[in-house]
């Protein structure tokens, strides 16, 4: 792990508005396949009195069968108690879970303990979510990965992280970064700079620092323009193709495949219903084996990555092999392993291949960007920032911007005062 400069600026200050993470409260409105969460929705609202429903609902603090909720922004769910729905399952979406895993989830604000409206509220296909993780000391892992979809901020561990949306506002307004950043790199570059660009710069340069992940700046242009398209291809990555895309630079909008020979194939039929302790994997073959079902090659590289110091491919494949407790919603899961379920992992494995090969060059760029710098360090940090009044950064920046354009219902069918 590489440790930068400490007066190269925190990604704190350059991206200042954070949410910290969604807290769901209860493991079974979230699943690999909507339709699980369909047949668990009709159990719990079909259950036959307030005590079953309960036992199934697994009430919390913040969330029992009676709390007056409002409805979740973006979401036209009903908001009578949980205890008198009995109503189609709200269609559930998509969301990252942790850096790397898509889960579904049921969208509905009676249901999660703290689901962070504000998030909610900005979600749409031009916001990008970085995420900052808490840096762990041995590991390789990407101090802040990227998401197109609402993510959790969750890692498979379960450490926080803090959520940094690109947009602060619906429809690619008012850029969540420090105000004046973008002109004072276009002047320092002599070049046009947009929020995308800066926060390609960000993936490609963000850093564990001594007080918090850190950013260096660039020094000139060929190393801007460098490192904005290594952080392009990262965030395209990242984002499974939902942004960044650009075929003319070989980032294709639909599969995310590693060239020919490390291509993952199906080279032995995967059972039907695998079981937990079915998993393994062999460094000779390069094969992922499931069971009697053999996935190859898979790079060594794919199979050890880790987030939050557990390994990716094991975190993803316990999520969709564990039975859950008996008698819970969550036992309640998929008949048997689908080839949506195999399609997910063939690109899952793909995407860590290909991020591995970027995690060299992007050490390479690093280093390099290093060594050109030493003697000019303070000429494009936080120093310079400060002398150029882009920092501090106003305390209002910091927090949401207010964006409800329109009325949200509150409980029980009422509207919020504005």
């Amino acid at each position: 792990m590489r440790v930068v400069s400490d007066d190269a600026p925190l990604l704190h200050d350059l991206m200042p508005w954070s949410v910290r993470p969604l807290r769901i409260g209860r493991g079974w409105p979230m699943a690999s396949d909507p339709a699980c969460l369909r047949a668990r929705w009709t159990l719990l609202t079909t259950a036959p009195d307030d005590s079953a429903k309960a036992s199934l609902l697994h009430p919390t603090r913040a969330r029992g069968l009676h709390t007056p909720v409002a409805q979740l922004p973006g979401h036209q769910t009903p908001t009578t108690a949980i205890s008198r729905e009995a109503g189609r399952c709200p269609e559930p979406v998509r969301i990252q879970h942790g850096p790397y895993d898509q889960q579904w989830l049921i969208p509905d604000h009676r249901l999660i303990d703290v689901a962070r409206p504000e998030l909610w509220r900005i979600a749409d296909d031009r916001q990008v979510f970085a995420v900052e993780h808490t840096p762990l000391p041995d590991t390789e892992e990407a101090a802040v990965t990227f998401s197109a979809l609402l993510p959790d901020g969750r890692s498979p561990a379960g450490k926080p992280a803090l959520i940094r949306p690109l947009y602060r506002q619906p429809g690619g307004r008012d850029p969540n970064l420090a105000p004046g950043l973008t002109a004072w790199l276009a002047g320092r570059l002599g070049t046009g700079v947009t929020a995308e660009d800066t926060l390609a710069w960000i993936a490609a340069a963000a850093r564990p620092g001594h007080r918090g992940c850190a950013v260096p700046l660039p020094r000139g242009l060929d190393q801007w323009r460098e490192g904005t398209a290594l952080g392009r291809r990262s965030l395209w990555l990242h984002t499974r193709g939902a942004r960044c895309a650009d075929p003319g630079q070989g980032r294709d909008t639909s599969r995310l495949r590693p060239p020919g020979g490390s291509r993952p194939y199906v080279r032995a039929p995967l059972p039907d219903r695998p079981r937990p302790d079915d998993l393994r994997y062999d460094p000779q073959e390069r094969a992922l084996w499931i069971g009697t079902g053999q996935v190859a090659p898979v790079a060594p590289a794919a199979w050890e990555a880790t987030a939050g110091g557990v390994r990716v491919l094991e975190a993803w494949y316990g999520r969709r092999t564990a039975s859950g407790e008996q008698g819970s919603l969550e036992a309640l899961r998929p008949a048997s392993w689908s080839r949506a379920t195999t399609s997910e992992l063939l690109e899952l494995i793909g995407v860590l291949t290909l991020l591995a090969e970027l995690r060299e060059e992007l050490a390479d760029f690093a280093a390099r960007s290093a060594a050109t710098g030493v003697d000019r360090a303070d000429t494009t940090g936080a120093v310079a920032l400060r002398t150029a009044g882009v920092l501090p950064v106003p305390p209002a920046r910091r927090r949401p911007a207010s964006v409800l354009e329109h009325q949200e219902e509150g409980p029980d069918g009422q509207f919020a005062l504005l």
